[in-house]
């Protein structure tokens, strides 16, 4: 959520840096509402002064024993003419706040402007794709071949974008995440932790997903909860409402969760293997940061999802997204994007952002500053990595012409040794 000390301070220029990410703030309706909420407080004011004149002269008569019964009673009325302002205060208040819950963060001044993908802003290029002496086949067509994906299958026990895998190919799936968290955990600082897959609708509010994006969820309305859409929301929430000791931070967490999205808005994309599923994994990285550090913590974190391309030896190019391609929350994100040789493309496989105060306001997540003040967190998170696309990029880039699937270097000890997925004879 926007600091409204911002949007008050100077509407126009927030309004003109959210419209370069295409959200069009209603200026109107906001200053409706701020002038409905400042005629209310004047007039509690007003009101309130008026009532200690009177309370005051009240004293003064029954001093000299004098009848103030008049008085008393326009003071009685008054209190109910100021516990009325005060429910019309909350009502305005809430109005405030739905209206905020809607608006998008203000991108960060690093960040370029653009309407869409075709303006984001190559940081850097890692690796060189490896020259194929054969036509590349894509991951589908290679698990397939292995005989061990099965979409149909699945399809018929769930429906579509849901995938079967088996043997080996399950195996190096379950290897990614394993490796992915000994890495975080061993290298780079993090915290494992294990989390409910399952969120009430404030925690949702607490990372944005809700209200905007509401549609996106699957729900189990009997109990009121939501399947997390990403591991960002359980461990996002676990500093929510808390205040910190300044001595806390940074917290870094690392969390490998199954991620359940509805996609609502994505019918007809990547409707083909395992780019876009309904029920995927994510190691996902969170870091709760002081805001004098949140961009030096952007950088390093995403140099720690880096660090498992790196190690996989994969081909890869760091994106910074430029306004209008960014998320919901975020204030800056770097995307990283992996290698598809069955695609001949660069592909998504981590969003690393800095959400600054935004998901904090939201969640009241606070430290103590060095006045020993509380003073919002800056919260950070991204995928390091998600491990399905991981998978799609192994097989994409270590297919054989025979069919078979040689295992990275780095993942062959959590394989039992196992240096190839072979074709079957």
């Amino acid at each position: 959520m926007l600091d409204i000390q911002l949007l008050r301070a100077d509407t126009a220029a927030v309004a003109a840096r959210l419209s370069d990410r295409g959200y069009v703030l209603d200026v109107a309706q906001f200053t409706a509402l701020e002038n409905e909420r400042k005629a209310i407080q004047t007039e509690t004011q007003d009101l309130q002064a008026r009532r200690n004149a009177l309370s005051k002269q009240i004293g003064q008569l029954k001093a000299k024993k004098e009848d103030a019964s008049a008085l008393m009673a326009e003071v009685n009325a008054q209190a109910e003419q100021l516990k009325s302002l005060e429910q019309g205060l909350e009502a305005v208040q809430q109005k405030l706040s739905d209206f905020l819950m809607q608006v998008p963060n203000v991108p960060h001044a690093s960040v370029s402007s653009g309407r869409d993908a075709d303006a984001n802003v190559e940081v850097r290029r890692v690796g060189e794709p490896r020259k194929l002496d054969f036509e590349a086949k894509d991951h589908v067509d290679i698990g397939e071949g292995l005989g061990l994906f099965d979409f149909e299958t699945a399809t018929k026990i769930a429906r579509a974008r849901f995938v079967i895998m088996k043997g080996g190919l399950s195996r190096l799936h379950r290897a990614l995440a394993q490796f992915m968290l000994d890495v975080h955990t061993t290298e780079h600082g993090y915290t494992e932790v294990y989390a409910p897959y399952l969120v009430n609708a404030d925690s949702m509010r607490g990372t944005g997903q809700f209200p905007k994006f509401e549609d996106d969820q699957f729900a189990v309305t009997a109990d009121g909860l939501y399947l997390i859409p990403t591991a960002e929301v359980p461990v996002t929430n676990i500093v929510r409402g808390e205040i910190l000791n300044l001595a806390q931070l940074p917290l870094k967490f690392v969390c490998h969760t199954p991620c359940f999205r509805r996609e609502a808005g994505s019918y007809g994309k990547d409707t083909r293997g395992m780019i876009r599923q309904h029920q995927f994994e994510k190691v996902e990285l969170v870091q709760i940061i002081h805001p004098d550090q949140s961009y030096d913590g952007l950088e390093a974190l995403t140099g720690h999802a880096e660090t498992i391309l790196k190690k996989l030896e994969l081909p890869y190019r760091v994106m910074a997204l430029c306004t209008g391609d960014m998320g919901f929350s975020s204030a800056k994100t770097y995307d990283l994007e992996v290698w598809l040789p069955g695609q001949n493309a660069y592909r998504e496989i981590s969003s690393c952002s800095n959400f600054e105060s935004f998901q904090a306001r939201r969640m009241q997540a606070r430290f103590r500053n060095d006045k020993n003040k509380p003073e919002l967190v800056h919260t950070l998170n991204g995928s390091g990595l998600a491990v399905g696309r991981t998978l799609v990029a192994v097989l994409e880039n270590y297919q054989r012409a025979d069919g078979g699937v040689d295992i990275p270097a780095a993942l062959q000890p959590y394989m039992g040794g196992l240096k190839a997925l072979e074709p079957v004879r």
